[in-house]
């Protein structure tokens, strides 16, 4: 049987490079995002749209590093608990950040119009999920019950790395006022996103109810 080959330094310390560019690219899209005021001091979203673009293509080089980093580490059998503990908390750091940016009020027209669809509402339904999945996660992985990711919550990480720029481009290039077709594209994007992110908390959520009716075993 031939022997493991032994990982190389750099490809041990690269799936940890990703993971912590992409901390430094949300903070970067935040920055952006925060050089945005809005179409409350200006004749629409377009009249300024350079920080939109600019923070829509940071999101897509930083969502392309959540695909990349998981890939290599399982690749290369580089999985480390630095990477287990950091990889989740930029995800969430990255789209949490990003819709609570996009319900701020510099994404409301002067009638108070939430151009973006994302609604102050639709950010706690996010962050309650996270909190519950995470919660759950935390307390039965500690009685060595196996609470990895499902299929439902793959594909709302993937949904929400897709709506993100969805949004942010499309604002960038058509002022999305009511009646418009871009402004039902945001409000189609931000709605689903919301619905599906709290539909694939369900499975975590029967998978704690059966665990615990049976005992807690695992």
């Amino acid at each position: 049987m031939p022997e493991p080959t032994v990982p190389a330094p750099w490809q041990r310390r690269t799936p940890n490079a990703l993971t912590i560019a992409r901390v430094v690219l949300a903070a970067a899209v935040f920055i952006v995002l925060s050089a945005f005021v809005g179409p409350a001091a200006q004749d629409g979203l377009t009249a300024d749209r350079i920080p939109l673009l600019v923070a829509g293509t940071l999101f897509i080089l930083a969502a392309a590093t959540d695909a990349l980093d998981g890939h290599l580490a399982r690749r290369w059998h580089v999985v480390t608990l630095f990477g287990r503990v950091v990889d989740p908390f930029a995800d969430k750091i990255l789209i949490l950040g990003c819709f609570i940016c996009l319900a701020g009020p510099v994404f409301a027209d002067p009638r108070g119009v939430m151009l973006s669809g994302v609604h102050s509402w639709m950010v706690v339904v996010l962050l309650a999920r996270e909190l519950l999945v995470t919660t759950l996660r935390g307390v039965y992985e500690s009685r060595g019950v196996d609470f990895s990711a499902t299929a439902s919550g793959k594909f709302k990480m993937i949904l929400q790395s897709v709506a993100v720029p969805i949004i942010l481009l499309a604002l960038a290039f058509d002022p999305a006022q009511p009646g418009s077709p871009v402004r039902w594209v945001v409000i189609a994007t931000a709605w689903t996103t919301t619905l599906v992110t709290a539909w694939s908390g369900v499975p975590y959520v029967m998978r704690a109810w059966r665990v615990s009716r049976s005992g807690g075993a695992a």
